[in-house]
């Protein structure tokens, strides 16, 4: 049995973890989940981005879901959050360039500029 200061714990531990919104260290990688992206293809692109986070064993990323990013032609879209830097968005997704997306922009820092929203015609 856990004592209240120990439920407390980890209470406070799980819902930093949920807060996807409260200012954290590392990556945050986002996925418009909405019934349009899902339409889209959403769902496989985030299946990749888990598969690649934990295989090449990325720490300080997260992978989360979201709703409506906005876009809807552009969908699946991904939105990249890292510390100091402006949010990246990536539309038109597919596994393989998310696969790409966190090879280029997470692990090595450069961000794919033809996969972005502003290279989208």
């Amino acid at each position: 049995m856990k004592s209240i200061a120990e439920l407390a714990k980890i209470r406070e531990e799980a819902l930093k973890k949920v807060d996807i919104r409260h200012d954290r260290e590392g990556t945050r990688i986002v996925v418009g989940m909405a019934t349009c992206g899902i339409s889209a293809g959403a769902r496989p692109v985030l299946m990749q981005l888990v598969e690649e986070v934990k295989t090449r064993n990325l720490q300080e990323v997260i992978v989360s879901q979201t709703g409506c990013i906005g876009v809807c032609r552009l969908e699946p879209i991904i939105e990249v959050y890292r510390p100091g830097e402006e949010k990246v968005t990536y539309v038109e997704m597919t596994p393989e360039k998310a696969k790409r997306i966190v090879a280029e922009h997470i692990v090595n820092g450069k961000v794919v500029d033809e996969y972005t929203i502003g290279a989208a015609k």
